[in-house]
């Protein structure tokens, strides 16, 4: 009797497609008006420190978007990045190669992706409780490590990266599309993102085809965790210095451009390029807003009220059967 798992459907991806295709016209409306607004908002110096705000939170958009997928979240995001730019400036500073700095950073990302999946699989831990607690914890740990200070990374090639740009575009940019491409890949176009879909449509269900659940749980965070760590390489590189109280608040950008761009927090909806398209819209929103002196506070509000009316949307949707 084989034991291939059965064939699990392909998500329709109709919708994804569609919504893809209004949140980048409505990207390209917010750069349009932004450019009649403020003289400002075009110049190349500009859309360059754009590209390289909202690359960072696109990178764990991406990696958030598969653990929503399923069902999950994962609250720890922004801790992660933190304490990983505390690892690799440690590792530069104790004379690491730069290459082996960033390999045990990423490694620290997908270890804290193994205890999540853990969490939840083995101990039954909500998601929502296990990376509660590490978003706690690692910033504790991080400056009891660091001693509350931060840390001078004594590598100017390594600053150098995040600031130089190739074929005119920001480096930070290209990360994007280095993650973004094999994301693609992943959760489109392979076996394991049918499972994830699977999975987070109902688990229960996906167990009787032949999933094997517990296995795509941990990937789905242990690719979230690989994503923060990697943001934290970057961020370590751009600010220069390694500190656990960097990337505060970033997970909740992270989900809000995970949900802006179509990820349904019910599970079982989602795709890459709508989140990476969510993120440059809060950038643009939060860049334009600076350029015209508008309240920071008015900044978070909106990007509160998108949240709202997106999940509203979607809720119509589900009810719908659509």
């Amino acid at each position: 009797m084989s034991t291939e798992p059965a064939p699990i459907e392909k998500p329709k991806r109709n919708y994804n497609i569609l919504f893809g295709l209004t949140l980048l016209a409505l990207l390209v409306l917010l750069w349009v008006i932004l450019s009649f607004a403020t003289t400002s908002f075009a110049t190349g110096n500009n859309i360059s420190n754009l590209l390289r705000q909202g690359s960072m939170i696109a990178i764990l958009a991406v990696g958030q978007t598969f653990v929503i997928i399923t069902g999950g979240i994962d609250l720890s995001v922004g801790a992660v990045v933190g304490f990983c730019t505390v690892v690799t400036a440690m590792m530069i500073n104790a004379g690491f190669p730069v290459w082996v700095a960033i390999l045990a950073t990423l490694l620290t990302g997908v270890a804290i992706g193994i205890f999540h999946g853990f969490g939840i699989v083995k101990m039954g831990l909500p998601p929502f409780i296990i990376t509660l607690a590490t978003l706690t914890s690692l910033r504790g740990i991080g400056l009891l490590i660091t001693n509350g200070n931060s840390i001078s990374i004594n590598n100017d090639a390594f600053q150098e990266f995040s600031r130089n740009s190739f074929l005119g575009v920001p480096n930070l940019f290209w990360m994007v599309i280095l993650v973004g491409v094999p994301a693609f890949i992943l959760l489109h176009h392979s076996r394991w993102g049918r499972y994830l879909f699977a999975v987070g449509s109902n688990a229960e269900a996906a167990r009787l085809s032949g999933v094997n659940v517990q296995r795509t749980i941990y990937m789905a965070y242990m690719l979230s965790g690989l994503c923060a760590a990697f943001v934290g390489v970057l961020l370590a590189s751009r600010i220069g210095i390694g500190n656990p109280t960097q990337a505060e608040g970033w997970e909740l950008q992270s989900i809000a451009s995970s949900v802006i761009g179509g990820t349904s927090l019910f599970g079982a909806v989602g795709s890459v390029h709508g989140p990476l398209l969510g993120a440059f819209i809060l950038a643009t929103i939060n860049n334009g807003a600076n350029l015209l002196n508008v309240n920071s506070f008015w900044q978070r509000i909106i990007t509160g009220v998108l949240i709202i009316v997106i999940v509203y949307f979607d809720g119509l949707r589900r009810r719908g059967g659509k």
